[in-house]
């Protein structure tokens, strides 16, 4: 089997959902959910969060904080990088999305930068603090999830980026502590 083959085989799954998704008339109110996920994962939510955290009395803060943007600051590096050399198209430049039309700073959709930042500052803040894991990791996965449904990513863009950023904000948090 040549490289070509085995990266078609290995893509024809990501292509039949990114068809039947950017095709999808979806609700209203799931339609705004999703654009607001998507743009929650811009940064300014997971900025919120880290000045909100900040402005706490919590002994940990900063070394959360710090574990956070560590993990992202490296992620960010690692998937641009990551996205240069792989050069995916993004799935609305493939085939245009029904209802989504978004601007992007980069033409490359693997690995999910989004996906990769959600998870890092999730599981890094999540990790320091286990009552608050399940929400963040809520809004990580609402995140993730978002740029499939908006037509920005396939599904293994955000599957690898949630995964890349899961293992940054552990290995953050491990350092920090």
């Amino acid at each position: 089997m040549t490289l070509a083959r085995a990266k078609e085989t290995l893509s024809a799954p990501d292509y039949g959902l990114m068809r039947r998704v950017n095709r999808w008339r979806a609700p209203r109110w799931f339609r705004w959910w999703m654009l607001l996920a998507t743009r929650a994962g811009d940064g300014w939510l997971w900025g919120a969060i880290g000045v909100a955290l900040l402005m706490s009395s919590d002994a940990q803060r900063f070394h959360a904080v710090e574990a956070g943007a560590c993990a992202v600051a490296v992620g960010i590096v690692i998937f641009h990088k990551i996205k240069r050399v792989v050069g995916r198209v993004r799935p609305r430049d493939i085939e245009p999305h029904c209802w989504a039309c978004i601007v992007t700073r980069d033409r490359f959709s693997f690995p999910s930068g989004h996906s990769t930042t959600a998870f890092a500052v999730a599981v890094a803040l999540g990790s320091f603090y286990p009552e608050a894991r399940p929400l963040l990791l809520f809004l990580a996965a609402n995140v993730a999830i978002s740029r499939v449904i908006v037509g920005m990513h396939f599904l293994s863009d955000v599957l690898v980026g949630s995964g890349m950023g899961a293992l940054l904000g552990f290995i953050a948090f491990k350092l920090a502590v």
